[in-house]
């Protein structure tokens, strides 16, 4: 065999060995509210289900120490979320997806509300996942609609 054709047998291994790319996703939104107001909205973990539009339910349980949050999906179908890092101070908190039919793998996002403004907030939700069973455009337009319809909701909710 050649030198060329063992330098490309190589350069097809590494590339079928090497991990899927992450992919990231950041959407944010400015909300009409004070950071604390919108925090109180959206800061507990299971808060979730009342702002986010395809969020029937959600139940807290624990498992080896670690806080979880089970999501029961309108229509149909659960998300097992894992709660990494609360800060309270600086009005965020970081998960993981552990069990989900969503088409991402090794899922961690965080959520934060900072100010903005004399008497506003922004919002901003950011994920980074490998795709799981889609293309990484597919799998990045999954997240990115779920974090508009949330932040959407979360404008609703923070400023009745």
């Amino acid at each position: 065999m050649s030198f060329k054709k063992i330098a490309l047998c190589m350069a097809f291994a590494t590339i079928a060995a090497a991990p899927a790319f992450a992919v990231e996703v950041t959407e944010a939104t400015p909300v009409n509210a004070k950071p604390e107001k919108v925090w109180a909205t959206i800061g507990g973990f299971c808060g979730i289900s009342q702002w986010h539009p395809a969020v029937e339910a959600c139940a807290l349980s624990t498992s080896n120490g670690k806080q979880l949050r089970t999501l029961t999906l309108k229509g149909g179908g659960t998300i097992v979320e894992e709660q990494l890092g609360r800060d309270e101070a600086a009005m965020k908190y970081s998960y993981a997806i552990i069990e989900s039919p969503l088409p991402v793998a090794n899922y961690v996002a965080t959520i934060q509300v900072e100010p903005s403004g004399s008497a506003g907030s922004k919002v901003t939700w950011s994920g980074r996942f490998e795709p799981k069973g889609a293309s990484a455009a597919e799998a990045k337009g999954v997240i990115d609609g779920i974090y508009v319809k949330g932040l959407a909701g979360i404008v609703d909710g923070a400023t009745k």
